[in-house]
């Protein structure tokens, strides 16, 4: 019996095509410095988007990201539910956060896409480097295409403003807040 994971795959020369995040292969992650003195992990476990890549002509490309706030996982319940409530997210009130490009840029496998990140109805402009790690085929006939990147963004900027003040001095929260992205998308039939 063949392992899927050892299946060959068939390398995609051009990504050109209309797409749809795979959330059960990707991952929408966010760092924290906690008490000065650790990282704290969390993810979005909801979340939908769909991508246009132009290959040839990167601007043309674009992306629409929904993500449900309350599917925020932190391995903690008492800390998702202080992100849920209005201290941080209020997810009752403002139940999703939106990316939207508004530039897209390519140099090899490097591309930075900028767009309008809405938090809590506070919408700033981001740009997010990512890296193109592949694209294939998958045994099941699904043309993929994968996608790392990052950024940095000040929670405050989009009303995240709760914090505790520390007996030795500095915060609870970190301000800086690094979003982690690990893109698995499948090319539209």
């Amino acid at each position: 019996m063949t392992d899927t994971f050892d299946a060959p795959t068939t390398a995609i020369d051009d990504i050109t095509g209309d797409y749809t995040i795979d959330p059960s292969h990707s991952t929408l992650g966010f760092v924290a410095r906690h008490a000065m003195v650790t990282k704290v992990r969390g993810q979005f476990n909801g979340f939908e988007g769909t991508a246009h890549v132009d290959a040839t002509n990167p601007s043309a490309s674009r992306v629409d990201l929904t993500i449900d706030v309350a599917t925020v996982d932190t391995r903690s319940a008492d800390r998702d539910g202080h992100l849920k409530s209005g201290d941080f997210f209020d997810a009752e009130t403002y139940p999703t956060i939106r990316f939207v490009s508004t530039d897209v840029k390519r140099d090899g496998s490097d591309w930075a896409i900028t767009g309008d990140l809405t938090i809590k109805d506070v919408t700033k402009s981001v740009t997010i480097d990512f890296e193109e790690t592949g694209s294939a085929q998958d045994p099941f006939g699904n043309v993929r295409v994968g996608f790392e990147g990052a950024t940095t963004v000040n929670r405050k900027d989009f009303g995240l403003t709760w914090n505790a003040a520390l007996e030795t001095g500095g915060v609870l929260v970190s301000d800086k807040i690094k979003l982690e992205f690990d893109i698995s998308a499948i090319k539209s039939a």
